[in-house]
């Protein structure tokens, strides 16, 4: 018997057989009651959800399941069991910094969750759903970068690596790097100030310049609008916010002004009442605030009048009928009462000898 149990003491790469036996139950109990814990968890809080109204419960349950990889759970299970051996200091060294980068990457993946969780959050609060959709990948990208980055650093401060040295000697390059994408980076901080101090959003007609569009696309480094003729107008984003917009989406009323001249033959009783034509032809409108008409120059061959008027609402289409239907109806009071446009005409005077 006593030679039965003595074939476990026997020595197998640096360990008794009784190590390696124990090591493997370890392996198997740490790997089985990392997955057993996760699951009671998730199940727990599953239950749970189902009872609140509060998204962040499923949101944990969903991190568990989803994002809990059973590759973390082998590394880690490993490392445990790794402890019960006495393993050569490079073998030993290697499986921990296994279970370090093990552990880096689950919590990566778990912070990725967390940074799609909070911003889409953020963004279901947002009344634009489409720069939801555009812009808040801008922030999505940049938060991840950093998690990422961090945990990075972390891991190769844990792994022996001197970040504080490589941080310093990745500055030096990193002026050098910073000059070369300077133009890139002035578009990505663009962005954000897009994101952030909404000039416009996806949606919205702007004027840049002496271009004009409706805003389809709010990227990283371009901002793309479609313009009123069909084709695509691509900007990069640090020279559209150098440039002037003009926003009508934020236009709550739209100001008119226009002009109409009237011959010299006109009668000084028709110049006095043609204002208060004009004011009544407005107010008859829908949706149209009167401002002021008046008899305002005398041109080279018309009497001018300038009228003035709000259109409530930034619709243009609404705008150009308003405008349409006035027009007819100042056409027809003017032919009514006897009152000619003037248009641009020369009279010649011939002396007969």
């Amino acid at each position: 018997m006593s030679n039965y149990f003595s074939v476990f003491e026997t020595i197998v790469l640096g360990n008794s057989i009784w190590r390696w036996l124990t090591a493997g139950v370890v392996l198997v109990i740490v790997y089985i009651a990392l997955r057993l814990c996760v699951k009671v968890v998730a199940r727990y809080l599953g239950k749970l959800a189902e009872r609140t109204e509060s998204t962040l419960d499923d949101f944990i349950v969903d991190l568990l399941k989803a994002r809990t990889k059973h590759l973390f759970f082998f590394v880690f299970a490993l490392y445990a069991a790794t402890l019960a051996l006495s393993l050569p200091g490079r073998i030993a060294l290697l499986i921990t910094d296994a279970a370090i980068i093990s552990i880096a990457l689950q919590v990566g993946l778990w912070g990725n969750g967390v940074v799609n969780y909070f911003i889409s959050r953020r963004a279901s609060r947002d009344e634009n759903k489409q720069l939801n959709l555009e812009a808040y990948s801008v922030i999505t990208v940049i938060a991840r970068a950093v998690l990422w980055t961090a945990i990075l650093l972390l891991a190769l401060q844990h792994l022996g690596v001197k970040v504080t040295a490589l941080v310093a000697g990745l500055g030096v390059s990193g002026i050098a790097v910073a000059l070369a994408v300077q133009n890139i980076l002035g578009d990505l901080f663009a962005s954000l100030s897009i994101v952030f101090d909404r000039p416009f959003v996806i949606g919205d007609f702007i004027v840049v310049g002496d271009l004009a569009g409706t805003v389809e696309h709010v990227g990283l480094k371009t901002t793309r609008l479609r313009s009123l003729s069909g084709e695509q107008l691509i900007f990069s984003n640090n020279d559209l916010l150098s440039s002037r917009i003009q926003n009508y989406r934020r236009m709550n009323e739209r100001r008119v002004v226009f002009s109409l001249g009237v011959t010299y033959q006109t009668t000084a009783g028709n110049l006095e009442a043609i204002p208060g034509w004009i004011r009544d032809i407005i107010q008859s409108q829908e949706k149209v605030r009167f401002d002021r008409a008046h008899f305002k120059t005398y041109g080279d061959f018309s009497l001018n009048y300038e009228v003035v008027y709000y259109v409530l609402g930034r619709d243009y289409a609404l705008y150009m009928d308003i405008q349409q239907d006035l027009n007819l109806a100042i056409f027809r009071k003017f032919e009514e009462k006897g009152v000619e446009f003037a248009y641009p005409t020369q009279t010649v005077f011939v002396e007969k000898s």
